[in-house]
């Protein structure tokens, strides 16, 4: 009878993958023996692992460039990674490695650019795209950048009066772009996004206020579907209206050569995901190039700002089970030494799914379990995967010489912007110690410890005492 974890796996999956394996009877990510990170820094534990980053911008620019080969597309594609995504220094440092540009959300995006300048990891030939409802502070950054000859700093107008300001501010020729305010998805609880401009106010809008200012030049059109890049009626829909308005305002503006297909490719959290990048990225270019054909326009250069897909397979979250409470005859509790409301929030907040698997303990009977964090709320727990409306782990006995690890894996995007990195955590959890991972020349691997646990002194000195 097969009733170990692994059976479970290897019955319900393609089963190794690539960078997830057994080894006696551990887990390895990206061939690297979870067990032994584990011995060295304890639980729980945050891990970034460094090599993933790259693979992933260098496999999206491998893909547009096939696609864009395929229909003889006569432009340029620019990957930009958004920073909200993640803002650490490492994170950002291996993106550029990548010959990548940024897209930003707020003002202090640009001083973290700044930094980043001082540092000689970026020139001013980068790309930034500016996007976001803009304040004060924000305005003037992007001028400060422009005005200092960072000429391809491109302020995307969320809204009319933006040109306005930017106007005061800016002293040299500028390239602007403007987004357009998509329809939201059908089931969405409203129906435009509050991000943009009306796709009936963007050409009145150009040829009234923008094409009569000699210092700005409109070069990019920039769409974003909160979904992502989907294989959906939808999808296709807004983007084959987005590349109508190119093509309209192509007509009366002949320094448009670009457009921003915001909202991302999706990554994968669960072993059963099946998504055809390859397919998908051939048929937006080849939509883009079909409408441009039959309205006469020449094709326009594709920025893409991959946030998510670019840092989230790069992380993962190791917890270790504490004890197990039987609660009634249905529901078995693990209890982790963490939370899952401070140390993934997106499990909480939006009910967002990761990859979840044991790091040890794959030769054991499993069992169906409800996992519980720390904290003294009812919220705090974690229930079903991505495929399956229920949690199977191998079975925990007294005995056990070692305790039951396990993992959340793709967890690299949003989390600690979401939790509030270094701050106060819902009942003083503290955040986790956190480690760097990258591989060396000759095929193995090297740790780093980014921070340590967070210290009670730490959180009692943010609260005043």
């Amino acid at each position: 009878m097969k009733n170990k974890y692994i059976d479970l796996i290897e019955q319900t999956f393609e089963f190794p993958q690539d960078e997830f394996k057994v080894e006696d009877g551990n887990l390895t990510f990206h061939n690297i023996p979870i067990m032994d990170v584990i011995q060295q820094y304890g639980t729980p534990l945050k891990i970034t692992y460094l090599p993933k980053i790259s693979s992933q911008i260098q496999r999206a620019k491998r893909m547009f460039n096939v696609a864009m080969a395929k229909v003889d597309y006569k432009a340029d594609y620019h990957y930009c990674y958004c920073t909200k995504s993640s803002h650490f220094s490492f994170v950002l440092e291996e993106a550029l490695k990548n010959d990548i540009h940024i897209e930003t959300s707020s003002a202090f995006d640009l001083n973290l650019i700044e930094a980043l300048y001082d540092s000689g990891t970026v020139d001013k030939d980068l790309y930034i795209i500016c996007n976001g409802f803009k304040k004060d502070t924000y305005i003037e950054n992007i001028a400060q950048f422009i005005n200092n000859g960072w000429k391809n700093t491109i302020p995307v107008l969320d809204n009319m009066p933006e040109f306005d300001r930017l106007d005061k501010v800016v002293n040299v020729p500028t390239r602007i772009g403007i987004r357009i305010a998509s329809e939201e998805e059908p089931k969405f609880e409203f129906y435009t996004s509050r991000l943009g401009i009306r796709y009936s106010d963007i050409l009145p809008f150009y040829k009234e206020k923008v094409s009569k200012n000699s210092k700005f030049s409109l070069k990019m059109l920039h769409f974003f579907i909160n979904t992502g890049i989907r294989d959906n009626a939808y999808y296709w829909n807004e983007l084959r209206k987005c590349v109508e308005v190119y093509c309209d305002l192509k007509a009366v503006c002949s320094e448009l050569d670009s457009i921003n297909i915001g909202g991302g490719l999706p990554i994968k959290n669960s072993l059963a995901m099946d998504y055809d990048y390859e397919y998908m990225i051939e048929e937006v270019v080849a939509a883009i190039k079909s409408i441009c054909d039959q309205r006469g326009v020449d094709v326009p250069n594709i920025f893409s700002e991959f946030g998510s897909y670019t840092v989230g397979e790069s992380g993962a979250t190791i917890f270790s089970i504490l004890d197990v409470k039987q609660q009634n005859d249905r529901e078995r509790w693990y209890m982790i030494d963490s939370s899952f409301m401070t140390t993934l929030p997106d499990t909480w907040g939006i009910n967002q799914r990761f990859i979840l698997l044991p790091i040890n303990h794959w030769e054991k009977e499993y069992q169906r379990v409800f996992l519980g964090g720390l904290t003294c709320d009812s919220q705090d727990y974690y229930n079903a995967e991505a495929h399956a409306n229920a949690i199977f782990l191998p079975k925990v006995s007294k005995d056990d010489e070692e305790p039951l690890y396990i993992g959340f894996f793709h967890t690299g995007a949003y989390q600690e912007s979401i939790a509030g990195y270094g701050g106060i955590q819902h009942c003083l959890q503290p955040a986790p110690k956190h480690i760097i991972i990258d591989k060396t020349e000759d095929g193995d691997y090297t740790t780093k410890l980014f921070s340590k646990e967070q210290t009670y002194k730490s959180m009692l000195k943010i609260l005043g005492y």
